[in-house]
């Protein structure tokens, strides 16, 4: 297991390399055959997990006299968030093969090596961190994402994207000194980085550690105060926004969070309370955010803002002794990557095809391009959490837990009810645009559209797919 995570670790950045010094006609190929290959690995790591009876492996890596800096952690957790970084990573680098090509009508541009390497760069530093058995380690990673994410949503080069670049990468970096902030506190009060150690924190060490590591969460997730570099990095090529505010940058938040929560203690109820006022606060803030945006990728960087509070609000439900609850974050972190790429890559596919993702100007989509219109349909269900779909495989034992708990907490009763609301609304308002996008007769950009390259669409029903499947893996997975 050891060669597997090193190979699952190392293998992109190598990719990285070797592809931004391949001649540019074959980049897109390259880089696609070596997430493929970093995906076979993570797959292979997976199943010799569960050959060896699914124990949590520790692989130390580098250490200096007893202080352990760097080590790989193989558990339930860490596999199932690296299989969704890594396969997630895999199908945008063969879906961006056919989008950034001349026949793009919103951005047309051939692909250069510089696109590909630093994607493969973000796939193995999201790799590195959800395996880091070390808060060093995670943050070494997490700032490689922050720099990785300003190298790709300025791709275009444009001064709107190198603005919305900077501000994202500046905001994040604000949000890593919590970690910083964390991993000092930590050494200072157990003698090491180990993630192992947060069990052994009480006082005010505890609060220090567990308060930096959320807002540095909060940095990385968009929620509240730090959400407003989210919606301008849709500057970036839809594919990357597909990947970093889908399936990578923003999910570092809440891994970071989940992770703290599986390895620590005593969670000290100022932090629970806290982290679920504000998941509340970003839940509500990114849906009355989202309902005024026209522009389809704005949209759903609001409504990943929103979706996020969902999960942090699992999260640090679970902190109140809600294993249950603990299962649902994780189990969201997994379900939504799928169903919100799926949305991403179908904006993706209407600007190319029509040269805009302006939702007004968008009708009759089934018509013409039913791939992208099925997607459509399938990622609104999904998101808002309509059974069969794997979003509601997500939301039902959050609902379950967050009500048992209001039992012995009254408080979250009020909570719950309000998310409730907040669910059962953004499936009224996704529901609505669906109605004025994909049915009808189709508007003059839609009748005029130009034909999905095979491999878009190919990744596209893939998402479909695992939309609906999804959930069972996850929580087989997890038992």
């Amino acid at each position: 297991m050891e060669n597997l995570a090193l190979t699952t670790l190392l293998l992109p950045f190598i990719g990285a390399l070797v592809v931004s010094l391949a001649p540019r006609r074959i980049a897109p190929q390259l880089a696609t055959l070596f997430a493929l290959l970093v995906t076979v690995a993570t797959v292979a790591l997976a199943f010799h997990f569960y050959q060896a009876g699914r124990e949590a492996v520790d692989i130390p890596l580098l250490a200096v006299g007893q202080v352990a800096l760097f080590g790989l952690q193989i558990d339930r957790l860490s596999t199932l968030i690296l299989f969704v970084v890594v396969f997630l990573g895999l199908l945008v680098a063969f879906y961006s093969t056919g989008y950034l090509t001349r026949g793009n009508r919103e951005h047309p541009h051939e692909g250069s090596n510089r696109y590909y390497a630093f994607l493969l760069v973000f796939i193995g530093a999201m790799s590195g961190l959800v395996l880091s058995s070390t808060l060093l380690g995670q943050l070494l990673f997490f700032e490689i994402t922050g720099g990785c994410s300003w190298a790709l949503i300025s791709y275009y080069q444009s001064e709107k994207a190198q603005r919305s670049a900077m501000k994202a990468l500046l905001i994040t970096h604000v949000g890593s000194l919590g970690l910083y902030l964390a991993a000092a506190a930590l050494f200072l009060n157990t003698g090491t980085f180990a993630l192992s150690a947060l069990s052994q924190l009480h006082g005010p060490a505890a609060y220090l550690v567990y308060g930096g590591i959320l807002f540095a969460a909060w940095g990385k997730s968009a929620q509240l105060p730090l959400q407003a570099w989210l919606p301008d990095a849709m500057e970036a090529p839809t594919p990357v926004s597909a990947y970093l505010h889908a399936a990578s940058m923003v999910k570092v938040g809440v891994y970071i969070f989940a992770r703290a929560i599986a390895e620590g203690g005593s969670i000290p109820p100022a932090i629970s309370w806290t982290a679920i006022a504000m998941a509340t606060l970003t839940l509500v803030y990114g849906f009355l955010m989202y309902l005024p945006q026209k522009d389809m990728k704005r949209l759903l960087a609001w409504s990943t803002i929103s979706q996020l509070a969902w999960i942090f609000l699992a999260l640090s439900l679970s902190t109140l002794g809600s294993p249950l609850a603990f299962k649902a974050g994780v189990v969201y972190i997994f379900n939504h990557a799928f169903a919100k790429s799926l949305f991403f890559l179908v904006a993706g596919a209407l600007s190319y095809s029509c040269g805009t993702r302006m939702l007004p100007r968008l009708r009759g989509v089934i018509r013409i391009l039913p791939v992208a219109g099925i997607g459509f349909c399938v990622a609104a269900l999904a998101i808002t959490g309509v059974p069969p779909f794997n979003g509601f495989f997500s939301k039902f034992p959050l609902f379950a837990a967050g009500f048992a708990l209001s039992a012995q907490y009254p408080l979250l009763l009020p909570v719950m009810v309000l998310a409730l609301v907040e669910s059962v609304a953004s499936f009224g308002w996704f529901i609505w645009w669906f109605g004025r996008v994909v049915p009808g007769e189709p508007s003059e950009e839609v009748a005029q559209a130009a034909p999905l390259p095979y491999a878009m669409q190919l990744v596209l029903i893939i998402l479909i797919v695992m939309s609906l499947c999804s959930s069972v893996i996850a929580a087989a997975w997890l038992g």
